[in-house]
């Protein structure tokens, strides 16, 4: 029987021990205490500010950084030390910056030819190019950009490749650390249309990591938004934006521009106050108290568990 969830993050923490002088650290909680669920072929969107803790959740599931604590587990099975070289055929990573997450010195054949060769994927040259060539039409490039480099390409070109790569091994979940934020707005669009089509053809999962709410809302099955190391509301992208419940994403929301100029008026922008606390030094209770309008003495006490108001629309607040 196939496990319902591809992807099942459990209570995921990453901290990185920072000297503070000859002989103290303290830790720099980047994720704390992280849970969520990814379904066969699903897209799980993961938004929040910069610094959240967002592209570390990512590079902590593929095992780039060693957990401190949790678990994740990949159709049933634990993601461990031992077997993440034999999983990562099916957990891959698209990174944020296309030009420095390709190899300068190596051709294009070569930077999507390698999964092929870690993996032994293949049996004569002839049938590795042909796969190379398989996989750099499927996203759009053209038999002659083989031999080039990465340097030869534009910012969107550069991504594709990077796509590419990914998709030689033919994996079930693939990590997408905000792909599309480096590129222009023209080429943005072109991109996320691949990750859609991708998908479709591919049945691939996507955990799709973005800054941008309406960029994860277009191709996002569910919406998961981060706030310093935690997650504070998950539901269906729909209800998300219809219906948000916490006070953050309230606020990220507001801040989404829009394109009808008399509605844009009408809408009241919710400005946070204070400045986001140091996740080294991070307030106790609720993470977001210290900015938000309706904390109590019970949000300083107590951090609020993620809890479901209906509808798989969960959120961690005790007042709203």
């Amino acid at each position: 029987m196939a496990e319902e969830y591809l992807i099942e993050v459990d209570h995921l923490k990453q901290y990185f021990p920072i000297k503070m002088g000859w002989f103290k650290t303290r830790n720099l909680k980047a994720v704390d205490d992280v849970s969520f669920k990814i379904r066969h072929g699903e897209t799980l969107g993961l938004v929040g500010e910069s610094g959240c803790g967002k592209t570390t959740v990512g590079r902590s599931l593929l095992r780039l950084y060693e957990p401190t604590a949790g678990e994740v587990l990949f159709e049933g099975e634990l993601v461990s030390g031992e077997n993440i070289q034999a999983m990562r055929r099916n957990m891959q990573m698209v990174f944020q910056d296309p030009y420095s997450s390709l190899n300068p010195r190596m051709t294009v054949e070569d930077i999507i030819g390698e999964p092929f060769d870690v993996h032994k994927l293949y049996k004569t040259r002839k049938e590795r190019r042909e796969k190379i060539l398989s996989i750099m039409e499927l996203v759009g490039l053209n038999a002659e950009h083989a031999a080039r480099y990465a340097h030869e390409f534009s910012g969107g070109q550069r991504q594709r490749i990077g796509i590419a790569r990914a998709l030689a091994v033919n994996p079930k979940f693939i990590v997408c650390d905000e792909p599309v934020s480096a590129l222009d707005v023209s080429i943005q669009a072109q991109v996320l249309n691949m990750f859609e089509d991708l998908q479709n053809k591919l049945g691939v999962a996507y955990l799709f990591i973005a800054h941008d709410l309406l960029v994860v809302h277009h191709l996002a099955d569910r919406i998961a938004v981060m706030y310093l190391g935690k997650i504070v509301e998950v539901a269906a992208a729909d209800d998300l934006n219809d219906r948000p419940i916490h006070p953050y994403t309230l606020s990220l929301l507001s801040a989404v521009p829009i394109p009808d100029p008399i509605i844009s008026r009408q809408r009241k922008r919710i400005i946070l106050e204070g400045d986001v606390p140091s996740p080294l030094n991070m307030p106790s209770g609720c993470s977001f108290r210290t900015r938000c309008r309706y904390a109590t003495a019970q949000c300083a006490e107590e951090v609020p568990p993620l809890i479901d108001r209906g509808g798989e629309h969960f959120v961690a607040c005790w007042n709203k």
